[in-house]
């Protein structure tokens, strides 16, 4: 098929939602469809090889970047994009934007409609209600059966169980095969050698800064391995650690995609030391709904997984393939961390379950799974 992806995620960025777009660009790719992207002309465009370099990807779609003015609230990008939707041929309109559903819907394409999260204001439920009342053929995704029920309570609607799809987010498996152990790993990327303990990925309120830095301060014996952050936030933490005379802590910043298995592999124990309140980039809580592609990668890796227990991430973990503890509850994290570190065995139990478990959740499985949906509209 021809398909017009259409997001309204800046490309190229470090944004999740801009990353987990090239994931499902690519996976499309991989199944053999057309696909061009379309998305706001908000930075500077990027060459083919550039996206392929800034995302870690082996195939990257065409890339067309339309006009966007801030003030019309990206309602002119929606207009041009569905234009060149049409320009394009496109059999199918792929997206992340009620708006740009319901317009495909009005115009008789065929509409798939990705939501990670709940609708932004009364707007955004308006928007969502008419993609619901609209006619055509149309499926929605929802990353978690916690985001479907926030959705229906925003617009007050009941869903049809036909036009949803529960399609949590991916991993790229291949890219985990083969991975050294976390000894071989640490002696690669020249870092401490000893017991460590891992966390990768941005630092947005509520995803745990505070915690990791406390954990770090009260286990003075164990190496802590911290890989990403904006340069800001990186230089706001390390001045930290300085400050309280901490060594015990390594702070990477940006790694190229490509890196990042390696570095998750390089821990002994994996964190997700969310809070019960977590900000996206768009300032949105996401705490009910969240579905952290950092999750799939972990689980890959096959180390061991510590997590904040949070609804949404128990479907997708259970206490078979991470340990899972109550948010912000600090004793009870490190007295975890601390007995998960002396068990060996149970720290590769944990792992090498995580690991079979999301050997079904690829980007391309996925793929698979959205657009059979779509061939039976």
């Amino acid at each position: 098929m021809k398909i017009a992806l259409i997001t309204n995620s800046r490309i190229p960025s470090l944004t999740a939602n801009s990353i987990q777009a090239m994931k499902v660009a690519q996976a499309l790719m991989q199944l053999d469809h057309d696909v061009k992207m379309f998305a706001p002309a908000e930075v500077e465009p990027a060459t083919q090889e550039a996206l392929l370099t800034h995302y870690g990807l082996r195939l990257a779609p065409r890339l067309e970047l339309l006009p966007s003015i801030k003030r019309l609230k990206r309602f002119d990008f929606i207009l041009h994009a569905q234009r060149a939707a049409k320009k394009f041929g496109a059999d199918l309109v792929y997206t992340w934007l009620p708006q740009s559903a319901v317009l495909g819907l009005w115009s008789g394409y065929p509409v798939v409609l990705e939501m990670h999260a709940d609708n932004s204001g009364i707007l955004g439920a308006w928007w969502m209600r008419q993609f619901w009342k609209s006619n055509g053929r149309k499926v929605m995704t929802v990353t978690t059966s916690a985001l479907r029920n926030a959705l229906e309570r925003s617009t007050k609607l009941q869903f049809k169980n036909e036009a949803v799809l529960l399609a949590p987010n991916g991993v790229e498996f291949e890219k985990y095969d083969g991975l050294p152990n976390p000894v071989e790993a640490r002696r690669q990327l020249n870092l401490p050698d000893g017991l460590t303990v891992g966390f990768t990925g941005h630092i947005y309120p509520g995803r745990g800064a505070d915690l990791l830095f406390a954990l770090a301060k009260e286990m003075p014996q164990v190496n802590f391995l911290w890989v990403g952050g904006t340069p800001e936030l990186v230089d706001f933490w390390r001045g930290k650690l300085t400050e309280a005379k901490m060594t015990n802590v390594t702070m990477t910043g940006f790694v190229k995609h490509e890196s990042i298995p390696l570095y998750q592999a390089a821990a002994d124990i994996l964190l997700m030391p969310y809070s019960r309140s977590i900000e996206a980039s768009s300032g949105q809580d996401i705490a009910e709904v969240i579905n952290p592609m950092k999750m799939f990668e972990y689980m890959a890796t096959g180390r061991a997984i510590v997590s904040a227990d949070l609804p949404s991430i128990r479907e997708v973990l259970n206490v078979g393939s991470a340990v899972l503890v109550e948010a912000g509850n600090f004793e009870k994290w490190k007295m975890e961390i601390e007995t998960l570190l002396a068990d060996a065995p149970r720290r590769l139990a944990l792992g090498s379950q995580a690991r079979e478990d999301v050997s079904k959740l690829t980007w391309v499985k996925r793929g698979e799974m959205v657009m059979e949906r779509v061939a039976g509209l």
